[in-house]
């Protein structure tokens, strides 16, 4: 039977928005997120970061600096016994140097590629998921996948008109909170 997920966008809802983060000291969680996210863990529902890295597109970093940051996301995890099960990361960009420029790559959010590949890989129910992010992108892609939506207010998510949204909070925590206390979807 597939199972529902979470699926959370990364700069500006798990961690706080850096301009092209790619120096792992730069990284910081956006506050509770971890220990929200340990009770997930703890109810074995999946975990699945999905972003937009145009950085990499760009060539303003590389997949190692990439890798760099999302070792030390887990490191800062794992501190409150929490952890992702995967990670999407979509260098595509209309922008992109070589291979990674590409308009509307079907990965790019708020296409849903990267949720639809997830989906695939991972046995899951995009229709009793939830997608969390920051911006309106975020809710487009969750919506075009199937997903339920919850826009927080971190990041850019203060800017955004959250009426599209199924849970408007000021935090991931926060989110996590509204929706495991619903759980099962």
């Amino acid at each position: 039977m597939k199972r529902p997920a979470l699926f959370l966008d990364r700069d500006g809802t798990l961690n706080e928005e850096v301009h092209y983060l790619h120096r792992p000291e730069d990284a910081r969680l956006t506050a509770g997120a971890a220990q929200a996210l340990a009770e997930a863990n703890r109810r074995g529902i999946p975990v699945i970061v999905v972003s937009n890295q145009a950085g990499i597109g760009k060539g303003i970093f590389g997949w190692e600096q990439y890798g760099a940051v999302m070792e030390r996301i887990d490191e800062l995890l794992a501190q409150e016994g929490a952890h992702i099960d995967a990670a999407y990361a979509c260098p595509f960009h209309e922008a992109g140097q070589g291979e990674y420029r590409y308009a509307d790559h079907p990965d790019r959010k708020p296409n849903p590629g990267m949720l639809l590949r997830a989906a695939e890989e991972h046995d899951l129910d995009l229709s009793r998921s939830w997608m969390i992010g920051d911006k309106d992108l975020d809710l487009e892609t969750g919506r075009r996948a199937g997903c339920r939506v919850a826009l927080v207010r971190t990041g850019y998510g203060a800017e955004v008109d959250g009426s599209q949204a199924d849970l408007v909070v000021p935090t991931l925590a926060a989110a996590l909170s509204e929706i495991l206390s619903t759980w099962p979807c």
